[in-house]
């Protein structure tokens, strides 16, 4: 069986390289989110309405349950929790 290298574990998981790059998009906007809502130090229940959603949702979220959210979703939590989105785009490096 021949070894395969990948540049992270989303480009392993990933059937395309589009789908790699959501994975990486929304995995970094909910490390950002997740980081934030602990530094509130607030109750889950608090904290979900804070953000405009419900516990059992924010539950999913701190518990890094990617596939439950879309990047749309993503950034309307993190816009809601007072976090910035930028967007950086760069060339593709070659295989």
């Amino acid at each position: 069986m021949e070894m395969q290298r990948f540049g992270d574990v989303f480009d392993a998981i990933a059937t395309s390289p589009a789908e790699a790059a959501s994975l990486k998009a929304r995995a970094d906007v909910m490390s950002a989110i997740i980081d934030r809502v602990r530094s509130w130090d607030d109750t889950q229940q608090t904290a979900a309405k804070r953000l405009g959603i419900t516990r059992p949702r924010l539950n999913d979220l701190m518990r890094g349950k990617i596939g439950k959210f879309s990047l749309d979703a993503l950034v309307d939590i993190a816009t809601a929790a007072g976090l910035d989105i930028k967007i950086g785009i760069e060339a593709a490096k070659a295989a």
